[in-house]
């Protein structure tokens, strides 16, 4: 096993080029990865393939440039933009002699890093379990016999299926609390329903200005900073749009290309918020050159929690970036479909708060007639 050190990691990055385009888009976000997980970027390393090598999925000449590279750096961890197997993963640490992460435990490693609710930590620890029971291999082949010695016979478990094993009750443990939580949540939704009050969640990939523009409506004070996946816990609070029925908007953790299953499986509970709101404000970073692979990755992860026919509103953020003023767009039928502005300087937040208001004049309505 390969100690951590307790901050400032020397990093080996390595991003391979498969054809999919936009690697620098990709690297550049790599890059910030990386960064927030506290880890220094020494040295990258690229290069094209035409599909990952099965044992060490870089290539034998390439793991050479690799190694070659840890050891000029006095590397600490090599970091993979790649979902790797638990083999390659492995075999790739025997030859380089180094701890090797790939891009679904980086992902992870910042969550943890990141979760300060009660809840946000339960639903890092299982996804991290859960991502682990698939590893568990890693670093235990010393312990693949038999229990001996003094104080140490048993009834003949192998050490790994003991670790299974309690590892197994710790998820489960995990998810009935999780379940509990699930159930307070749905208890205050009904709650909010019952009052005809409308359900308003904030969506977009990560860093793309979500926490920004929920201060900048709700004056929350809620902490934003310009890194990747800030804000982890949703917090809700209440929204007054002038002649409209009561709304409550709610901030939720940024979504990311490749997003692990472990995550979206342990975070179903807060995701489910998304999928139960009346309007989804899909917040995109119109300065970003990568825009229309991030709405995609957004609309992929909203297709998983089941949260894709949830009625949309694009909010074009960081206009005050791009040469385009603050404005609304609306669709064949005349609806908005769209709002330009930027969360930062305040500029088109006014045209939300009206996009707001006439969506929940039919809405509210609904209900009216509904009770």
């Amino acid at each position: 096993m390969f100690e951590r050190p307790a901050s400032g990691e020397n990093a080996v990055l390595v991003q391979l080029d498969f054809g999919e385009g936009d690697f620098a888009e990709r690297l550049s976000e790599f890059r910030l990865l990386v960064g927030s997980a506290r880890a220094r970027p020494l040295a990258v390393i690229s290069g094209r393939r035409a599909r990952p090598d099965p044992a060490l999925y870089a290539g034998k000449g390439k793991v050479e440039e690799i190694a070659a590279a840890v050891r000029l750096h006095h590397a600490d961890v090599v970091v993979f933009n790649h979902e790797l197997s638990p083999g390659q993963q492995r075999n790739l640490e025997r030859a380089l002699e180094c701890r090797v992460v790939d891009r679904s435990s980086l992902i992870l490693d910042i969550f943890a890093l990141r979760a300060r609710s009660h809840e946000g930590k339960l639903q890092v620890e299982l996804a991290q379990l859960q991502f682990l029971a698939t590893r568990l291999v890693r670093g235990w082949t010393h312990l693949e016999r038999q229990k001996g010695g003094i104080g140490l016979r048993g009834p003949g478990e192998k050490q790994l299926e003991t670790d299974r094993r309690l590892l197994g009750k710790r998820v489960a443990l995990l998810k009935d609390r999780l379940k509990q939580l699930e159930r307070q949540r749905a208890v205050r939704r009904r709650g909010r329903t019952r009052g005809e009050v409308l359900a308003v969640s904030l969506v977009g990939y990560t860093n793309a200005g979500k926490t920004t523009l929920f201060n900048a409506l709700t004056k929350a004070g809620a902490y934003a900073a310009d890194q990747l996946f800030a804000t982890l816990d949703t917090t809700s609070r209440r929204l007054f749009v002038a002649d409209s029925c009561p709304m409550v908007l709610s901030d939720t953790v940024g979504f990311i290309r490749d997003l692990p299953h472990a995550l979206v499986a342990s975070f179903h509970a807060t995701l489910e918020e998304t999928a139960q709101a009346d309007l989804l404000l899909h917040v995109v970073d119109s300065s970003s050159p990568d825009r229309d692979q991030q709405i995609h990755a957004v609309e992929e992860v909203l297709k998983e929690i089941g949260a894709l026919d949830v009625p949309q509103i694009v909010v074009w953020n960081k206009a005050d970036l791009t040469a385009a003023s603050p404005g609304v767009e609306r669709d064949d039928c005349g609806n908005i479909s769209a709002v330009r502005l930027s969360a930062h300087s305040g500029a088109g937040i006014p045209l939300l708060r009206e996009a707001l208001a006439e969506f929940a004049g039919p809405l509210g309505e609904l209900r009216v007639i509904a009770a």
